[in-house]
């Protein structure tokens, strides 16, 4: 055999590894789905599967896709990232992932803190999920009551609050319902304000300052930019069961730990990468909380938050 034959079979055979290798790498695509605004949640979720491996451009392909708190949207951009053929789909909050399990009943859906998944009916049970779907429980409607007990301590004084609550949301029952309970304990009068689309904000918070309420609750599917931002112009306190809210503007937010769920729904997109199949993935509960304060704000509206309240909170912004 001649050396020049010789050495080019020794390279091809060197070849064959990194050949299978080439063959056998995939870049998966990961579908999101986003009600409002896709942040902080999309740069935590990259993040969190960065860390598992998953190197966007590389072996990871990510379509996103956001509905700017349009629910009429959702549908036709659910459609859209079927019709990519991802691999698995992770929806955030509630109203996109119920559009997703309309959308498609085979490709996987990863659940980002979806609100009560069995009661909007996304899931059989947390245990036993059953079809295409698992993910993460938010708590939020638990969250939700909780957020009642901050505003009596971050107001002593306070009798009236506010409840905007979104009319399209599926989730809606479930939060208004722990909401009620909530105000019994503490309590509260409670003023509910459903919130039918965006546009009915403005005139929302007219209400709102005519009732004289000392504060308001945010239901976390409602554009909380725009009412951070309705909330200061008003200098009405507000608070919501979502860790996205105080750092939108908002003046706190009482949530499940936002860098734990998201860990954890990253944790179950690799598994069902991986091979698994959602039905036999318990959806997971969150394990801690956190309160939220954003001080700015609190000086805005010329607010003075109480020192213990203060050293309660796991962040503070300033």
């Amino acid at each position: 055999m001649r050396r020049r034959q010789f050495i080019g079979l020794v390279g091809g055979a060197a070849a064959w590894p990194l050949a299978g290798q080439a063959q056998q790498a995939k870049a998966f695509r990961i579908g999101i789905l986003n009600f409002e605004n896709p942040e902080p949640f999309g740069t935590m979720l990259r993040a969190g599967l960065l860390d598992l491996g998953y190197v966007d451009g590389q072996n990871a392909q990510f379509e996103s896709r956001t509905a700017q708190g349009d629910r009429g949207r959702l549908a036709r951009l659910a459609a859209e990232l079927v019709a990519l053929g991802v691999d698995v789909i992770v929806g955030y909050p509630t109203p996109a992932s119920v559009a997703l399990k309309e959308a498609t009943q085979e490709i996987p859906i990863v659940l980002l803190g979806a609100g009560d998944p069995v009661g909007t009916g996304l899931v059989a049970s947390l245990s036993r999920p059953g079809g295409n779907i698992t993910g993460t429980d938010s708590a939020t409607a638990e969250a939700g009551a909780k957020t009642l007990e901050v505003i009596r301590d971050m107001l002593p004084a306070a009798r009236r609050v506010a409840i905007l609550a979104n009319a399209a949301d599926p989730f809606t029952e479930s939060f208004l319902a722990q909401i009620r309970r909530g105000g019994k304990a503490v309590p509260l009068e409670l003023r509910i304000i459903m919130i039918g689309q965006g546009d009915e904000l403005e005139a929302a918070f007219e209400r709102i300052a005519n009732d004289g309420a000392d504060a308001v609750v945010v239901q976390p599917s409602l554009p909380r930019l725009r009412i951070a931002e309705l909330a200061m112009r008003h200098r009405v306190p507000s608070i919501a069961p979502s860790g996205g809210f105080a750092v939108a503007g908002g003046l706190a937010a009482y949530s499940a730990n936002q860098k734990e769920l998201v860990r954890r729904t990253a944790t179950l997109v690799d598994r069902v990468l991986k091979g698994s199949k959602p039905a036999d993935l318990p959806v997971e509960q969150p394990t801690t909380f956190e309160l939220v304060i954003n001080l700015k704000t609190a000086k805005a509206i010329g607010l003075t938050i109480p020192p213990a309240l203060l050293s309660r909170a796991d962040e503070v912004i300033e």
